[in-house]
């Protein structure tokens, strides 16, 4: 017969395997992000796009005067740090592994307007964390199991 510590040790340690199980599973693959975000004047921003080779990136970019610098992994897209006036619309493919880093600087009198649809990966320090999660409860479910077996003294 299991005690009733058990009984919510095992119901709660299946609990914490089952959320670190489904993390796991759903961070596998390429995530689709949106983004719309405004820059006052003078602000200045960096994008760092994870992403495997064949994701897909748009991007956005309006406003009065801007500059903008953007270096893609491997033989992919480069753009040396330039002015743009009004609006810039980017669009390009990862052709390897690797991060995208993008720059931008509101050199203008007026907001500057990010709008992209990017496909990233996740970071891979995630799969480790999800792992934990799981071993947590693992932890939990054993220890409850303990008390099934014998009962130490004060319980």
């Amino acid at each position: 017969m299991l005690s009733k510590r058990t009984i919510i040790g095992i119901i709660v340690g299946s609990a914490i395997i089952g959320i670190g199980i489904y993390s796991l599973i759903s961070d596998i693959g390429l995530k689709t992000i949106e983004i719309n975000e405004t820059f006052g004047v003078g602000e200045t921003t960096s994008y760092q796009i994870r992403a495997s080779d064949h994701a897909k990136q748009h991007m956005k970019i309006m406003g009065d005067k801007f500059d903008i610098s953007l270096a893609s992994p491997g033989l992919g897209l480069q753009i040396p740090k330039t002015s743009h006036t009004k609006e810039v619309t980017l669009d390009w493919v990862h052709l390897e592994d690797g991060v995208t880093e993008i720059h931008l600087q509101n050199t203008g009198s007026s907001e500057l307007k990010v709008e992209a649809t990017l496909e990233i990966t996740t970071d891979p320090i995630l799969f480790t964390y999800h792992i934990i999660v799981i071993t947590s409860g693992m932890v939990i479910i054993g220890f409850s199991m303990g008390f099934t077996l014998r009962k130490p003294k004060g319980f």
